[in-house]
Protein backbone atom coordinates (compact mmCIF):
# COMPACT_ATOMS: atom_id res chain seq x y z
CA UNK A 1 0.00 0.00 0.00
CA UNK A 2 1.73 3.13 -1.27
CA UNK A 3 1.42 5.95 1.79
CA UNK A 4 3.45 9.27 1.48
CA UNK A 5 5.07 9.53 5.11
CA UNK A 6 5.22 13.33 6.46
CA UNK A 7 6.68 14.69 9.34
CA UNK A 8 5.49 18.30 10.98
CA UNK A 9 2.49 19.67 12.92
CA UNK A 10 0.00 18.66 10.28
CA UNK A 11 1.69 15.33 10.21
CA UNK A 12 -1.83 13.06 9.29
CA UNK A 13 -3.81 15.61 7.64
CA UNK A 14 -5.29 14.61 4.32
CA UNK A 15 -5.79 17.02 1.79
CA UNK A 16 -7.61 16.75 -1.44
CA UNK A 17 -6.69 19.70 -3.78
CA UNK A 18 -9.04 20.15 -6.68
CA UNK A 19 -6.77 21.41 -9.94
CA UNK A 20 -7.20 25.16 -10.50
CA UNK A 21 -5.15 28.49 -10.83
CA UNK A 22 -2.62 29.30 -8.59
CA UNK A 23 -3.75 30.50 -5.65
CA UNK A 24 -5.39 27.24 -4.66
CA UNK A 25 -2.12 25.22 -5.53
CA UNK A 26 -0.65 27.64 -3.29
CA UNK A 27 -2.88 27.11 -0.31
CA UNK A 28 -1.78 23.27 -0.63
CA UNK A 29 1.34 24.12 -1.03
CA UNK A 30 1.30 25.65 2.68
CA UNK A 31 -0.26 23.14 4.02
CA UNK A 32 1.95 20.37 2.61
CA UNK A 33 5.00 22.45 3.85
CA UNK A 34 3.88 22.06 7.22
CA UNK A 35 3.48 17.77 6.61
CA UNK A 36 -0.12 17.73 5.54
CA UNK A 37 -0.39 14.79 2.53
CA UNK A 38 -1.64 16.65 0.18
CA UNK A 39 -3.38 14.42 -3.42
CA UNK A 40 -4.13 17.40 -5.93
CA UNK A 41 -6.65 16.29 -8.27
CA UNK A 42 -6.31 16.86 -12.17
CA UNK A 43 -7.95 16.07 -15.55
CA UNK A 44 -7.24 12.75 -16.53
CA UNK A 45 -5.93 13.96 -20.18
CA UNK A 46 -3.11 15.97 -18.14
CA UNK A 47 -1.94 13.35 -16.00
CA UNK A 48 -1.84 10.62 -18.50
CA UNK A 49 0.14 12.69 -20.55
CA UNK A 50 2.84 13.31 -17.61
CA UNK A 51 2.92 9.50 -16.66
CA UNK A 52 5.28 8.81 -14.10
CA UNK A 53 7.73 12.34 -14.75
CA UNK A 54 8.22 14.24 -11.87
CA UNK A 55 5.96 18.21 -11.55
CA UNK A 56 8.65 20.77 -10.94
CA UNK A 57 5.89 23.47 -10.47
CA UNK A 58 7.03 24.66 -6.84
CA UNK A 59 3.26 25.19 -5.96
CA UNK A 60 3.47 21.33 -6.59
CA UNK A 61 6.22 20.19 -3.86
CA UNK A 62 5.53 17.59 -1.59
CA UNK A 63 2.56 16.76 -3.14
CA UNK A 64 1.13 13.72 -5.03
CA UNK A 65 -1.20 14.17 -8.47
CA UNK A 66 -3.84 11.50 -10.07
CA UNK A 67 -5.77 12.03 -12.75
CA UNK A 68 -9.63 11.84 -12.14
CA UNK A 69 -12.75 12.56 -14.48
CA UNK A 70 -14.87 14.60 -12.61
CA UNK A 71 -17.87 14.94 -15.37
CA UNK A 72 -18.36 10.79 -15.53
CA UNK A 73 -20.63 8.93 -12.31
CA UNK A 74 -17.89 6.79 -11.83
CA UNK A 75 -15.30 9.42 -11.38
CA UNK A 76 -17.66 11.71 -8.73
CA UNK A 77 -17.97 8.29 -7.15
CA UNK A 78 -14.43 7.55 -7.11
CA UNK A 79 -13.53 11.43 -5.89
CA UNK A 80 -16.38 10.81 -3.11
CA UNK A 81 -14.36 7.42 -1.84
CA UNK A 82 -11.16 9.92 -0.93
CA UNK A 83 -13.10 12.99 0.11
CA UNK A 84 -14.19 10.04 2.93
CA UNK A 85 -10.60 9.38 3.48
CA UNK A 86 -9.93 13.14 3.48
CA UNK A 87 -9.62 15.83 6.24
CA UNK A 88 -9.79 18.80 3.54
CA UNK A 89 -10.52 19.59 0.19
CA UNK A 90 -9.65 22.45 -0.93
CA UNK A 91 -11.79 23.92 -3.99
CA UNK A 92 -11.38 26.77 -6.55
CA UNK A 93 -14.08 26.63 -8.24
CA UNK A 94 -16.98 28.90 -9.84
CA UNK A 95 -19.82 29.22 -7.67
CA UNK A 96 -21.78 26.19 -8.32
CA UNK A 97 -19.95 24.25 -10.30
CA UNK A 98 -19.01 21.58 -7.22
CA UNK A 99 -22.83 21.20 -7.21
CA UNK A 100 -23.08 20.53 -10.45
CA UNK A 101 -20.50 18.06 -10.38
CA UNK A 102 -22.07 16.39 -7.34
CA UNK A 103 -18.89 17.30 -4.77
CA UNK A 104 -20.46 20.39 -3.14
CA UNK A 105 -20.29 20.76 0.62
CA UNK A 106 -23.57 18.97 1.22
CA UNK A 107 -22.75 16.13 -1.07
CA UNK A 108 -19.46 15.64 0.68
CA UNK A 109 -20.43 16.57 4.26
CA UNK A 110 -22.61 13.63 3.17
CA UNK A 111 -20.42 11.03 3.07
CA UNK A 112 -17.53 12.53 5.64
CA UNK A 113 -19.16 14.91 8.35
CA UNK A 114 -16.07 15.51 8.87
CA UNK A 115 -14.82 17.16 6.07
CA UNK A 116 -13.55 20.68 6.12
CA UNK A 117 -14.55 21.77 2.64
CA UNK A 118 -12.18 25.09 1.83
CA UNK A 119 -13.80 27.11 -0.65
CA UNK A 120 -11.50 30.15 -2.72
CA UNK A 121 -12.84 32.21 -5.27
CA UNK A 122 -12.25 36.23 -6.23
CA UNK A 123 -15.91 37.82 -5.19
CA UNK A 124 -17.28 34.51 -2.66
CA UNK A 125 -19.79 32.59 -2.73
CA UNK A 126 -22.41 35.15 -3.09
CA UNK A 127 -23.18 38.50 -3.63
CA UNK A 128 -24.10 40.38 -7.29
CA UNK A 129 -20.22 39.47 -8.72
CA UNK A 130 -20.26 35.83 -7.38
CA UNK A 131 -20.56 34.42 -10.82
CA UNK A 132 -18.85 37.03 -12.78
CA UNK A 133 -15.35 36.59 -14.20
CA UNK A 134 -12.35 38.46 -12.75
CA UNK A 135 -8.75 38.37 -11.91
CA UNK A 136 -6.16 39.43 -8.74
CA UNK A 137 -6.38 43.60 -10.57
CA UNK A 138 -10.62 43.43 -10.53
CA UNK A 139 -10.61 42.03 -6.78
CA UNK A 140 -8.13 44.50 -5.39
CA UNK A 141 -9.58 47.52 -7.15
CA UNK A 142 -13.28 46.52 -5.42
CA UNK A 143 -11.51 46.32 -2.04
CA UNK A 144 -10.37 49.59 -2.24
CA UNK A 145 -6.80 48.16 -1.83
CA UNK A 146 -5.66 49.53 -5.59
CA UNK A 147 -6.56 52.72 -5.06
CA UNK A 148 -3.92 53.13 -2.30
CA UNK A 149 -0.95 51.74 -4.64
CA UNK A 150 1.19 54.13 -6.82
CA UNK A 151 3.00 57.04 -6.86
CA UNK A 152 1.56 60.68 -6.76
CA UNK A 153 0.09 61.80 -9.84
CA UNK A 154 0.22 58.36 -11.72
CA UNK A 155 -2.54 55.72 -11.91
CA UNK A 156 -2.62 53.11 -9.61
CA UNK A 157 0.26 50.01 -9.61
CA UNK A 158 -1.05 46.63 -9.06
CA UNK A 159 1.30 44.89 -6.88
CA UNK A 160 1.50 41.79 -9.77
CA UNK A 161 -0.95 39.00 -8.31
CA UNK A 162 0.53 38.98 -4.53
CA UNK A 163 -2.64 40.82 -2.63
CA UNK A 164 -5.20 39.55 -4.10
CA UNK A 165 -4.33 35.88 -4.98
CA UNK A 166 -2.10 34.88 -2.90
CA UNK A 167 -1.97 36.87 0.21
CA UNK A 168 -5.78 37.49 0.07
CA UNK A 169 -6.79 34.24 -1.59
CA UNK A 170 -4.41 31.22 -0.95
CA UNK A 171 -2.91 31.97 2.30
CA UNK A 172 -6.61 33.46 3.82
CA UNK A 173 -7.53 29.92 2.81
CA UNK A 174 -5.05 28.00 4.48
CA UNK A 175 -5.32 29.91 7.50
CA UNK A 176 -9.08 29.27 7.17
CA UNK A 177 -8.56 26.05 7.04
CA UNK A 178 -6.56 25.80 9.81
CA UNK A 179 -8.71 27.55 12.12
CA UNK A 180 -11.48 24.71 10.94
CA UNK A 181 -9.33 22.00 11.62
CA UNK A 182 -8.77 23.72 15.32
CA UNK A 183 -12.74 23.75 16.08
CA UNK A 184 -13.44 19.98 14.65
CA UNK A 185 -11.14 19.16 17.28
CA UNK A 186 -13.84 20.61 20.16
CA UNK A 187 -16.95 19.67 17.81
CA UNK A 188 -16.20 16.82 15.85
CA UNK A 189 -17.80 18.45 13.15
CA UNK A 190 -15.73 19.65 9.29
CA UNK A 191 -17.14 23.24 7.93
CA UNK A 192 -16.96 24.95 4.94
CA UNK A 193 -14.80 28.06 4.13
CA UNK A 194 -15.60 30.66 2.05
CA UNK A 195 -12.18 32.47 1.28
CA UNK A 196 -12.56 35.52 -1.21
CA UNK A 197 -9.97 37.31 -2.15
CA UNK A 198 -11.67 40.53 -2.70
CA UNK A 199 -12.13 40.27 1.30
CA UNK A 200 -9.19 39.51 1.96
CA UNK A 201 -7.00 41.97 0.31
CA UNK A 202 -9.47 44.25 2.32
CA UNK A 203 -8.38 42.81 5.61
CA UNK A 204 -4.77 43.00 5.41
CA UNK A 205 -5.54 47.11 4.73
CA UNK A 206 -7.25 46.79 7.93
CA UNK A 207 -5.22 49.91 9.16
CA UNK A 208 -5.12 52.00 6.61
CA UNK A 209 -9.39 51.54 6.25
CA UNK A 210 -8.95 53.56 9.57
CA UNK A 211 -6.95 55.62 8.77
CA UNK A 212 -8.23 57.01 5.58
CA UNK A 213 -11.53 57.79 7.63
CA UNK A 214 -9.77 59.64 10.33
CA UNK A 215 -7.72 61.62 8.02
CA UNK A 216 -4.66 60.69 8.61
CA UNK A 217 -4.42 59.16 5.34
CA UNK A 218 -4.29 61.21 2.35
CA UNK A 219 -4.11 60.86 -1.53
CA UNK A 220 -1.71 57.89 -2.85
CA UNK A 221 1.59 58.70 -2.93
CA UNK A 222 1.73 61.92 -0.73
CA UNK A 223 1.90 59.84 2.75
CA UNK A 224 4.71 58.20 4.71
CA UNK A 225 4.65 54.72 3.79
CA UNK A 226 3.55 54.92 0.20
CA UNK A 227 6.45 56.92 -1.64
CA UNK A 228 5.23 60.49 -0.81
CA UNK A 229 8.31 60.56 2.40
CA UNK A 230 11.70 60.85 0.98
CA UNK A 231 13.09 58.76 3.68
CA UNK A 232 10.69 55.82 2.85
CA UNK A 233 11.59 54.95 -1.30
CA UNK A 234 14.08 53.49 -3.62
CA UNK A 235 16.54 55.41 -4.88
CA UNK A 236 18.73 54.91 -8.14
CA UNK A 237 22.09 54.18 -7.79
CA UNK A 238 25.75 55.45 -10.35
CA UNK A 239 25.51 51.66 -12.13
CA UNK A 240 21.92 51.63 -12.48
CA UNK A 241 21.03 49.54 -9.05
CA UNK A 242 18.13 50.67 -6.70
CA UNK A 243 18.45 50.96 -2.64
CA UNK A 244 15.39 51.09 -0.56
CA UNK A 245 15.51 53.54 2.35
CA UNK A 246 13.30 53.01 5.36
CA UNK A 247 14.67 55.50 7.56
CA UNK A 248 11.72 56.81 8.94
CA UNK A 249 12.83 57.00 12.96
CA UNK A 250 15.01 60.06 13.37
CA UNK A 251 18.13 57.69 15.27
CA UNK A 252 17.96 55.76 12.00
CA UNK A 253 17.56 58.88 9.92
CA UNK A 254 21.09 59.95 11.77
CA UNK A 255 23.15 57.31 11.23
CA UNK A 256 22.20 57.14 7.36
CA UNK A 257 22.66 60.51 6.38
CA UNK A 258 25.62 60.33 8.93
CA UNK A 259 27.27 57.58 7.01
CA UNK A 260 26.32 59.27 3.49
CA UNK A 261 28.10 62.50 4.78
CA UNK A 262 25.36 64.67 4.42
CA UNK A 263 25.00 67.68 6.09
CA UNK A 264 22.70 70.82 5.71
CA UNK A 265 19.80 68.76 4.58
CA UNK A 266 16.21 70.43 4.74
CA UNK A 267 14.26 69.68 7.70
CA UNK A 268 12.53 66.28 7.10
CA UNK A 269 9.07 67.03 9.43
CA UNK A 270 8.79 70.22 6.84
CA UNK A 271 6.86 68.74 3.95
CA UNK A 272 6.88 71.77 1.87
CA UNK A 273 10.73 70.89 1.46
CA UNK A 274 10.07 67.01 0.71
CA UNK A 275 11.07 67.66 -2.81
CA UNK A 276 14.01 69.42 -2.13
CA UNK A 277 15.03 66.80 0.43
CA UNK A 278 14.33 63.74 -2.14
CA UNK A 279 16.46 65.86 -4.89
CA UNK A 280 19.76 66.24 -2.48
CA UNK A 281 19.29 62.51 -1.50
CA UNK A 282 19.11 61.27 -5.10
CA UNK A 283 21.96 63.43 -6.11
CA UNK A 284 24.01 61.58 -3.06
CA UNK A 285 22.94 58.05 -4.15
CA UNK A 286 23.66 58.70 -7.71
CA UNK A 287 27.36 59.69 -6.95
CA UNK A 288 28.14 55.38 -6.11
CA UNK A 289 26.82 51.76 -7.04
CA UNK A 290 24.70 49.83 -5.32
CA UNK A 291 27.74 47.81 -4.03
CA UNK A 292 29.30 50.77 -3.00
CA UNK A 293 26.52 52.07 -1.28
CA UNK A 294 25.48 48.34 0.82
CA UNK A 295 29.82 47.99 1.79
CA UNK A 296 28.49 51.64 3.59
CA UNK A 297 25.64 50.57 5.40
CA UNK A 298 26.25 47.09 6.13
CA UNK A 299 25.83 46.02 9.51
CA UNK A 300 24.33 49.49 10.42
CA UNK A 301 21.17 50.96 11.69
CA UNK A 302 20.43 53.13 8.64
CA UNK A 303 17.58 50.85 7.28
CA UNK A 304 19.04 51.21 3.57
CA UNK A 305 19.20 47.69 1.93
CA UNK A 306 19.94 46.63 -1.89
CA UNK A 307 17.05 45.72 -4.03
CA UNK A 308 18.02 42.76 -5.53
CA UNK A 309 17.03 40.85 -8.10
CA UNK A 310 15.48 37.67 -7.87
CA UNK A 311 18.23 35.92 -8.75
CA UNK A 312 20.55 37.72 -6.18
CA UNK A 313 18.47 37.14 -3.38
CA UNK A 314 19.56 33.57 -2.65
CA UNK A 315 23.15 34.94 -2.47
CA UNK A 316 22.50 37.07 -0.39
CA UNK A 317 24.17 36.04 2.44
CA UNK A 318 21.21 36.85 5.56
CA UNK A 319 18.92 34.56 3.12
CA UNK A 320 22.04 31.90 2.65
CA UNK A 321 22.51 32.05 6.21
CA UNK A 322 18.82 31.43 7.12
CA UNK A 323 18.40 29.04 4.16
CA UNK A 324 15.75 31.08 3.36
CA UNK A 325 15.70 29.55 -0.35
CA UNK A 326 16.11 25.79 -1.40
CA UNK A 327 16.54 23.63 -4.16
CA UNK A 328 14.00 20.98 -4.87
CA UNK A 329 14.25 19.29 -8.53
CA UNK A 330 16.72 21.52 -9.60
CA UNK A 331 14.36 24.17 -9.51
CA UNK A 332 15.27 26.98 -6.87
CA UNK A 333 12.46 28.46 -4.73
CA UNK A 334 11.50 29.96 -1.36
CA UNK A 335 11.62 27.75 1.81
CA UNK A 336 8.63 26.88 3.83
CA UNK A 337 7.41 29.82 5.65
CA UNK A 338 6.82 30.52 8.61
CA UNK A 339 9.72 28.29 10.44
CA UNK A 340 8.43 26.13 13.83
CA UNK A 341 12.10 25.38 15.85
CA UNK A 342 12.33 21.87 16.29
CA UNK A 343 9.99 20.51 13.48
CA UNK A 344 12.15 18.31 11.10
CA UNK A 345 12.24 19.27 7.47
CA UNK A 346 9.83 18.49 5.08
CA UNK A 347 10.17 16.49 1.73
CA UNK A 348 9.97 18.98 -0.67
CA UNK A 349 10.59 16.57 -3.49
CA UNK A 350 8.78 17.73 -7.37
CA UNK A 351 5.25 16.29 -7.28
CA UNK A 352 4.95 12.80 -8.64
CA UNK A 353 1.73 10.51 -9.41
CA UNK A 354 0.34 8.40 -6.79
CA UNK A 355 -0.31 5.23 -8.29
CA UNK A 356 -2.10 3.28 -5.39
CA UNK A 357 -4.75 4.14 -4.23
CA UNK A 358 -5.95 2.05 -1.30
CA UNK A 359 -4.96 4.04 1.52
CA UNK A 360 -7.53 6.73 0.52
CA UNK A 361 -10.08 3.71 -0.01
CA UNK A 362 -10.20 2.80 -3.51
CA UNK A 363 -9.41 -1.16 -3.44
CA UNK A 364 -6.75 -2.26 -6.48
CA UNK A 365 -9.72 -3.75 -7.73
CA UNK A 366 -11.98 -0.42 -7.96
CA UNK A 367 -8.40 1.62 -9.19
CA UNK A 368 -7.99 -0.96 -12.17
CA UNK A 369 -11.74 -0.71 -13.13
CA UNK A 370 -11.45 3.18 -13.29
CA UNK A 371 -8.29 3.14 -15.16
CA UNK A 372 -9.94 0.69 -17.90
CA UNK A 373 -12.66 2.67 -18.41
CA UNK A 374 -10.18 5.97 -18.85
CA UNK A 375 -11.74 7.88 -15.50
CA UNK A 376 -8.34 7.67 -13.30
CA UNK A 377 -5.02 8.20 -14.18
Amino acid sequence: MERVTRSGPLAGVRVLELAGLAPGPFAGMMLADHGAEVLRVERVAAVAAAGDRSRHEVMDRGKRTIGLDLKSPEGVAAFKELAGNADVVIEVFRPGVAERLGIGPADLHAVNPRLVYGRMTGWGQEGPLARTAGHDIDYVAVSGVLSMLGREGERPTPPINILGDFAGGGLMLAYGVLLALLERERTGEGRVIDAAMVDGAAALFAMFYQNVQSGLWGPRGTNLLDTGAPMYDTYETADGGFLAVGALEPQFWTEMVTLMGLSDLPDRDDRSRWPELRRRLAEAFASRTRAEWQAIFDGSDACVSPVLEMAEAAEHPHNKARGAFVEVGGVRQPAPAPRLLGVPEQDLSPATRLTDLASWGLSPEAQAGLREAGVLA
